[in-house]
């Protein structure tokens, strides 16, 4: 077995070396060290990171509750971008714990925190200008999570990261191919508008909207990607529409 390449070794004495791993092969799927489809050993991959192959199964097995991995047995493992239907069902979870979220967090937050979102905003916005897609992308995370955060759930919050990282492996970004920086930026403008406003209806249908918009632009990537000729709409409304 040869190395990975892009995988260095981690201290095997480390406290937290089990959240490390994880931390580690998430970043390695996400910046494409580990390509997705490629048959890779655990026993490889422990061997690059300089641990025992618990840990690393242990990060693995984590992974792929998220669906960003996929164990073939007495095989390995394989990075499993996410299909038609995974972003479907992706977005009617994200809809599902996002769009209340968002309203209560609207209805109970204090000035701090809503000066606060409004820099997260600023941070898009300068990013945006710049035409830095990668902080872009991270501002954005960050400005959901914030939302999550003042809700005070953190379990959604980690749900949505995990959610998140796992739309991203089909290239969740729809920058360029689909829409500017600047017209997602506009897409988050009446959520953040609505939240200083105190106007927790509007924050929440303004999230609907920015979900759905982001939803439906992956899902007909990855139609096409998969070269699926199945109708964009009667998926999306069979696993994400309003019941």
């Amino acid at each position: 077995m040869s190395p990975t390449p892009g995988l260095s070794a981690l201290d095997p004495h480390s406290a937290s070396l089990a959240e490390r791993t994880i931390v580690t092969l998430r970043k390695a799927v996400l910046a494409g060290v580990l390509v997705p489809g490629r048959l890779y050993s655990v026993y490889q991959v422990a061997e690059d990171l300089g641990i025992s192959r618990s840990p690393v199964r242990e990060a693995l097995l984590r992974l792929a509750e998220t669906g960003m991995v996929r164990f073939e047995r007495n095989r390995g493992f394989r990075v499993v971008p996410p299909a038609p239907h995974d972003i479907a069902e992706i977005f009617s979870i994200r809809l599902a714990l996002e769009v209340p979220a968002v309203r209560r967090a609207t209805l109970h937050a204090s000035a701090d925190e809503r000066a606060a979102l409004r820099r997260r905003y600023e941070a898009m916005e300068a990013a945006a200008h710049s035409g830095d897609e990668p902080a872009f992308e991270e501002h954005d995370q960050e400005l959901h999570a914030l939302l999550i955060d003042i809700d005070g759930n953190a379990r959604a919050g980690r749900i949505v990261a995990n959610l998140r990282d796992a739309t991203r492996l089909a290239g969740a970004s729809t920058v360029e191919s689909d829409r500017s920086l600047q017209e997602v930026l506009i897409d988050h403008l009446p959520i953040v508008e609505a939240f200083e406003a105190a106007d927790a209806e509007a924050a929440a249908s303004s999230m609907e909207r920015h979900l759905e918009t982001t939803g439906r632009l992956l899902l007909r990537r990855a139609l096409r990607r998969h070269g699926s000729t199945e109708d964009e709409s009667s998926i999306w409304d069979r696993l994400a529409g309003r019941p």
